[in-house]
């Protein structure tokens, strides 16, 4: 993999206020990961929740944050840091390259598989 990063999305694939999950097998990681759309703004972070196994794609999008649907944990979309009970714990951040049209994820190197 190079600092490129690896070509996931277009912009007008996630519209803003969703989300999409990239499947690990193309990334690389140990976890899918989901690219958020809030506010103009394009934010990576592994997908799954850490309290429970709940995708955090399928979350609702609100002012930088990312609420899972299971328990409503919330997750800063910037950082991955936890906001809210009941998760305690961050989730992985990944950096997002947006040029153009195109949204490239360069996987944190924690997170590789």
């Amino acid at each position: 993999m190079t600092d490129d990063g690896i070509l996931v999305a277009q912009t007008g694939d996630i519209p803003d206020g969703e989300a999409i999950k990239i499947d690990a097998a193309l990334t690389g990681t140990v976890d899918d990961i989901a690219i958020f759309h809030d506010d103009g703004q394009f934010f990576a972070l592994d997908d799954t929740c850490s309290h429970e196994k709940a995708s955090l794609s399928d979350g609702y999008i609100e002012d930088g944050v990312i609420e899972c649907p299971l328990h409503a944990g919330k997750f800063c979309l910037k950082d991955g840091t936890v906001l809210s009970m009941p998760a305690t714990e961050d989730v992985a951040c990944h950096r997002l390259i947006v040029a153009g049209t195109d949204i490239r994820v360069v996987p944190n190197p924690a997170r590789l598989a």
